[in-house]
């Protein structure tokens, strides 16, 4: 409650009793003496009558707690009038229990023209219920400018839902300093944020981070937390980092688990776990799992798992997840699936999606399904995109491909792919391209190399060059099968190989051919054999040739079997003939037959 009159409205604001950690002691003690000397003053004024005296000197005595000296001061000042002795006595009355009273002498002062008595009488009629009156008295203070005032209206209005007198309100108060009013009125613009877009948007996230930097600069520490929180966003993790320390040294548990994830994300984890544990110890879950997830690092399983346990106590199902994804990387299967159901049944899409992993590597698709469909449908992106390869290992090509979409809508690459493929096989090359592109973008070699294919397919041919020389411009399939190429993707390799021979670039050919065939590539073989054997290198272009060959390359053993028919190794020429007449293809088994049976006759002659 307030203090009102010119010489005693600091009573209740804290001023008198906060003193700065800096003072001098010695200037402690000369403020005791000149507080003991005014109040000698004041109480020889009051004894000889002046009314202003006696209202002064009881306020200096309640606000030191002394009910009993102050009482008879202030209802001698009240019967003579004074407004301010009259909301002091309502104070002290209050503190004593005698509510009713209290608010008869507030009345009074209110009536009298005294703001934070028409406050106090507010906050007593909201007490009582009687939001009516509360609301009249509080409009009293608050339109006559007391901040208090101020901000209680607002409140009132806001569990009324009064959204714009609310806002009105709280305006009024945080404008004249009330940091709770200011941290409030930054959380209400944030909210009216989420439903506006663009420039409206943006606007009110700006005015909400100037209330939040008031109210924080005031010492709010749950105000320093969202201005941390928005300054991250945006980049300024220096500046973040600060305020985050303030709210954290000030007692926020949640300030001080972000500072540690900004600290880890730095690269000091050391202090990033000091924090942490400091949010820990007072209850905050995701501290506790980041503690957990530290130490797991570390392969100190048993304390991860005892933070991880915390976490869960703490409320925080990520920690039974998290229990669930230690065990499981233990080869401690059953409890994983304890723990993935614990999580699961508490609504962790992650864990239902995890569990549904754990039953159908089992063996368990009937149980498999339900888990991977919950999960899927609470937004896991990852039980979507397994739930499209469970129809489509049953051959439900139009389920699987519903869940292939869902998934890739929401930015799962292997997802998009696959919609890709399946729009390819229907024919929708405009669909498919979209879908492949999101994949390539994402980083899938295959989808780069498909949609290579795709652009290469309606490449129109390069024209002529006046002088009759071909023009080679670099496409954008080109770009696309490189990109795929540098992946490691074999047959991108391979095509990206043939392009750089067209363009006549012997070297850059043989690289890709090369890479393709030493990982396994047969055409990368054969192509890399045919290019040495054109640059005169046969005995290496036939180490080639046989790896393709062995690999099932029908026109790379046809190859061979020219080579050692020229050698005159018929024998041997006869093995490859044989070879690439069983391998094909068509024009590849008949040519072969002839060089088979020319060989044999050869032999046999």
């Amino acid at each position: 409650m307030d203090v009102m009159g010119d010489k005693a409205t600091l009573f209740g604001t804290g001023r008198f009793v906060q003193s700065s950690s800096w003072e001098d002691p010695r200037d402690e003690t000369g403020e005791a003496a000149d507080e003991a000397a005014e109040e000698l003053r004041q109480r020889l004024a009051a004894e000889a009558g002046d009314v202003e005296a006696m209202s002064v000197l009881g306020a200096m005595l309640l606000r030191r707690g002394d009910l009993d000296g102050a009482e008879p001061h202030l209802r001698a000042a009240t019967a003579a009038g004074d407004r301010a002795a009259a909301n002091n006595l309502g104070v002290l009355l209050h503190q004593r229990g005698y509510a009713d009273e209290a608010a008869g002498w507030w009345r009074i002062a209110a009536v009298a023209g005294s703001t934070a008595a028409a406050h106090a009488l507010g906050r007593h009629h909201r007490e009582r219920g009687d939001e009516p009156a509360a609301e009249y008295w509080l409009r009293q203070s608050a339109e006559q400018g007391h901040t208090l005032g101020a901000y209680a209206l607002a409140d009132l209005l806001e569990h009324r839902g009064d959204a714009a007198g609310t806002e009105r309100w709280m305006r009024v108060a945080a404008e004249r300093g009330h940091r709770e009013g200011a941290y409030r009125l930054a959380r209400a613009l944030d909210r009216r944020a989420v439903g506006e877009s663009g420039d409206a948007a943006a606007a009110l996230v700006r005015e909400a981070e100037q209330w939040y930097r008031q109210a924080a600069a005031r010492g709010h520490r749950r105000a320093a937390l969202h201005l941390g929180t928005i300054l991250e966003r945006r980049g300024e993790l220096k500046e973040a980092g600060r305020w985050y320390l303030t709210s954290a040294k000030d007692g926020e548990v949640r300030a001080a688990c972000a500072l540690g994830f900004l600290l880890r994300d730095a690269g000091d984890t050391e202090n990033a776990a000091v924090w942490w544990l400091r949010a820990a110890q007072e209850g905050d879950g995701n501290a506790a799992n980041a503690l957990g997830a530290l130490h797991a690092e570390r392969g100190e399983t048993q304390t991860a798992e005892r933070w991880y346990r915390a976490a869960m106590d703490a409320g925080d199902i990520n920690g039974a997840y998290n229990l669930g994804l230690l065990c499981a990387d233990q080869g401690r299967t059953a409890q994983a699936e304890q723990w993935y159901r614990r999580a699961a049944y508490a609504g962790h899409r992650e864990a239902a999606n995890a569990l549904a992993i754990l039953l159908l590597r089992a063996g368990d698709e009937t149980g498999a399904e339900p888990w991977f469909s919950k999960a899927a449908e609470a937004g896991s992106v990852d039980a979507a995109f397994n739930l499209g390869i469970l129809h489509a290992g049953r051959g439900e090509e139009r389920s699987a491909l519903r869940w292939y979409e869902q998934a890739a809508a929401a930015g799962h690459m292997e997802a998009a792919l696959q919609v890709g493929m399946a729009r390819l096989r229907e024919g929708e090359e405009g669909e498919a391209e979209r879908f492949l592109r999101c994949a390539a973008g994402g980083g899938s070699a295959e989808a780069a190399y498909r949609l290579a294919t795709v652009l290469d397919a309606r490449r129109p041919p390069e024209p002529a060059h006046e002088l009759g020389e071909p023009v080679n411009r670099r496409s954008e399939c080109e770009e696309w099968y490189e990109r795929a190429a540098s992946q490691g993707h074999r047959r991108a390799q391979v095509r990206v190989g043939m392009l750089a021979a067209a363009r006549g670039d012997v070297v850059e050919a043989a690289r890709w051919y090369r890479e393709a065939a030493e990982a396994g590539s047969r055409n990368g073989a054969f192509n890399l054999g045919l290019l040495l054997a054109r640059e005169g290198s046969e005995p290496e272009a036939a180490v080639w040739w046989t790896r393709a060959a062995d690999a099932g390359h029908g026109r790379a053993a046809l190859r061979l079997a020219l080579v050692y028919a020229r050698r005159g190794e018929l024998a041997e020429g006869q093995r490859w003939a044989e070879r690439a007449a069983a391998l094909g293809p068509a024009a590849v088994t008949e040519r072969a037959a002839r060089l088979r049976d020319a060989l044999r006759e050869e032999l046999s002659a």
